[in-house]
C-alpha cells in the first residue's frame, strides 16, 4: 500500500505540472508578441511554449499610409468589371454603339458597360481611383454624359503616366439582343476611342444561359482585362 502510494503521488507531481507554459517576449518587427515556438520540458512530456501579449487584449494600430504616385513599372495590369440593370424607355449603348432593343441600361450617365468596364480596368492598372470616385454618379454634370468623355480621361491619364495600351481583352455578358451582328462595330468603335490598333482590342459576349438576373435579361454585365505598357 506504501508503494502504491508512493507511485501515485510521484505521478500525480508529474501530471500536475502545466502543459502549456506561457511566456511574454517582444517581436520588435511585429509590436506584439508571437506565437508557438515547440519546446520540451525535463519530464519529457512534449510541450507547446505560446509566447502571449503582456496584456489580455493585442492592439494593433492600423495605420494608414499616404497615397503615393504609382510606382514605374514596365507593365501594368487592371480589371474591369460593371453591372446594369436593364429597364425599358432608356437606349441601350455598348462600346459607344446604340444596339436596337427594347430595354436598355438604367444609368446616371448613358449606361454604356462596355466603357465603364474599360476605363475601370485603364484605371485599375494605374492604381487609381475607380470610374465611381472620379465621376460620382451624383453630379449633375455626369447626368446623360456619353461614357466616351469617360474613356477619354481615362486615356489621358494613362499616357500621361507613360503608358499605352499593350492590348485589351473584354467580355459582355447579356441573355439578349445576341451580339453577333454587332460585335465588329462595337470593336472598331472601342479601338477608335482608345486610339489603338484593332488587332489589340478583343471582344466576346456571352449569355448566361438563362441563370440569374443576366440570364433572365434583367441586367448586362462586362469584364475586362487590359495590359498597359511603358512606352
Amino acid at each position: 500500500m506504501a508503494a502504491n502510494s508512493l507511485i501515485f503521488a510521484a505521478t500525480s507531481s508529474i501530471l500536475a505540472k502545466p502543459m502549456i507554459k506561457i511566456q511574454s517576449f517582444a517581436t520588435p518587427s511585429l509590436g506584439f508578441s508571437s506565437v508557438l515556438a515547440p519546446r520540451v520540458c525535463s519530464h519529457k512530456f512534449p510541450v507547446l511554449t505560446v509566447a502571449a501579449a503582456a496584456s489580455s487584449a493585442v492592439q494593433v494600430e492600423a495605420e494608414s499610409p499616404a497615397l503615393k504616385p504609382a510606382k514605374v513599372l514596365p507593365f501594368r495590369v487592371g480589371h474591369g468589371f460593371d453591372l446594369h440593370r436593364l429597364e425599358p424607355g432608356y437606349p441601350l449603348i455598348i462600346g459607344g454603339i446604340d444596339i436596337p432593343f427594347e430595354k436598355g441600361c438604367e444609368a446616371h450617365s448613358d449606361g454604356d458597360v462596355l466603357l465603364h468596364c474599360v476605363v475601370d480596368a485603364i484605371l485599375g492598372a494605374l492604381g487609381l481611383p475607380d470610374i465611381g470616385q472620379i465621376f460620382p454618379d451624383n453630379d449633375p454634370k455626369w447626368k446623360g454624359a456619353p461614357s466616351s468623355v469617360f474613356i477619354k480621361e481615362a486615356v489621358r491619364l494613362m499616357h500621361e503616366a507613360g503608358y499605352e495600351l499593350g492590348n485589351l481583352d473584354a467580355t459582355l455578358i447579356l441573355q439578349r439582343p445576341k451580339l453577333s451582328p454587332h460585335k465588329e462595330t462595337i470593336r472598331t468603335n472601342l479601338s477608335l476611342l482608345l486610339g489603338a490598333d484593332p488587332s489589340v482590342v478583343n471582344l466576346k459576349a456571352k449569355t448566361h444561359e438563362k441563370v440569374d438576373s443576366l440570364g433572365e435579361n434583367r441586367s448586362i454585365a462586362a469584364h475586362t482585362v487590359v495590359l498597359l505598357m511603358r512606352k
